[in-house]
C-alpha cells in the first residue's frame, strides 16, 4: 500500500529563504510539523546571514536540507539554489515569513491534476496577524501606463467572495507551486531582479511557453509580509523602482513601452522626487534615483527575454 500512497502524493520539495531572520523561518518549520501531507522535503537556503542557522532549524524539522550561500543571492538567486537541490515533482516556493495549514499542498496539487495546462499555482492568502482577512486572491494584469498592479481581494474580509478556481495574471511569490515538467521548459527564476517583481517576470515566462498561472482557494496560507525588507524600507524603495522599470523593458512592446516610460518620466518622477523632499526622506529619494539610474547605465545590456 506505501507505494500506491506515493504515488497518489507524489514528492513535494518546500523551499524558502533565509535571510538573518531565523526565528521567523524556524515558525514556517514547525507549521509544517502540523501537517499531514505524507511526501515532502524540506529545504532553507541560508543567504549569508550573519550566523549560521543549520543547527536551529534541524532542531525545528529534522530531516530539513539547510543550503547556506556565501554570498546573497537574492530572492531569485536564493530560491534557485533550492530549485537545483530539489527532488520533488512539484516545487512549492514559500516565503520564510509564511505559516501552512492543513491542506494547503493537496489543494494545490489538485490544480494540476485538474488543468493540465497549469504551470504555477497559488494558494489564498490571508495575513497571519489579521486571520479572517485576505491579502491574495489572484492578481490584476500590470497596467502598461503604470507599471504597477493590485492583488485581488486584498484587505477585503474572507467571506467566501473569491473561492473559485480561477486563472490569474500572476502567482504570489510568497508561495507559488510549479510542475518540474514546465520547469524544465521555463527554465529559473530570472536573477537579475534580485528582489521584487521576478515573480511577475516568471509568469511571464511561463505564459510565454503555454502554461497558465491558477488561484486556488481552497488552499490558504498566512504571511507575515515584508518581515525581511520592512514595510518602507530604502531597499524596497530601491529595487521596487529599478525593477519596475526593468520588467517593463523586459516584458512590455513598443509603442506600449514608450507610454510608460512617458508616464514615468513625467508623472512619477516628479511626483515621487517632491514627496521624498517634502517628507525629508533623503534616503528613500536616493534609493529611487539609484533605481532609474541603474537602468540607464544597462541599457546596452541584452535585457530582453524574448530576444533571438
Amino acid at each position: 500500500m506505501q507505494p500506491e500512497n506515493k504515488i497518489q502524493s507524489p514528492l513535494v520539495s518546500i523551499i524558502t529563504v533565509n535571510y538573518n531572520n531565523s526565528a521567523v523561518t524556524r515558525d514556517l518549520l514547525l507549521s509544517l510539523q502540523k501537517i499531514s501531507y505524507p511526501n515532502m522535503e524540506v529545504i532553507v537556503v541560508d543567504n549569508a546571514s550573519v550566523e549560521n542557522p543549520a543547527t536551529f532549524f534541524e532542531a525545528a524539522y529534522p530531516g530539513v536540507q539547510v543550503i547556506c550561500s556565501p554570498v546573497n543571492k537574492g530572492f531569485a538567486g536564493g530560491n534557485n539554489l533550492g530549485v537545483k537541490a530539489a527532488r520533488g515533482q512539484y516545487l512549492f516556493l514559500v516565503n520564510n515569513d509564511t505559516e501552512f495549514t492543513e491542506g494547503l499542498i493537496e489543494g494545490l496539487l489538485e490544480i494540476f491534476d485538474q488543468y493540465p495546462d497549469a504551470g504555477v499555482v497559488s494558494p489564498k492568502f490571508h495575513y497571519y496577524f489579521h486571520k479572517g482577512t485576505l491579502e491574495y486572491a489572484g492578481y490584476h494584469a500590470v497596467d502598461i501606463f503604470t507599471g504597477r498592479n493590485s492583488m485581488i481581494g486584498c484587505k477585503e474580509e474572507d467571506h467566501g467572495q473569491y473561492d473559485r478556481v480561477s486563472e490569474t495574471n500572476y502567482a504570489h511569490g510568497g508561495a507559488m507551486m510549479i510542475s518540474r515538467e514546465a520547469l524544465e521548459k521555463v527554465g529559473l527564476m530570472p536573477e537579475l531582479y534580485f528582489l521584487y517583481y521576478e515573480e511577475f517576470d516568471w509568469c511571464e515566462q511561463f505564459k510565454r511557453q503555454g502554461y497558465k498561472i491558477y488561484y486556488q482557494y481552497k488552499s490558504l496560507i498566512y504571511h507575515k509580509e515584508s518581515m525581511t525588507t520592512g514595510k518602507n524600507s530604502p531597499l524596497k524603495t530601491y529595487y521596487i523602482t529599478r525593477n519596475r522599470l526593468l520588467f517593463m523593458r523586459r516584458n512590455v512592446k513598443l509603442p506600449a513601452r514608450l507610454v510608460f516610460m512617458l508616464y514615468f518620466t513625467l508623472l512619477t518622477v516628479p511626483k515621487n522626487t517632491l514627496q521624498f523632499v517634502l517628507k525629508r526622506e533623503s534616503a528613500h529619494l536616493k534609493a529611487f534615483w539609484k533605481g532609474i539610474i541603474w537602468n540607464l547605465t544597462h541599457l546596452k545590456r541584452n535585457i530582453d527575454p524574448c530576444a533571438a
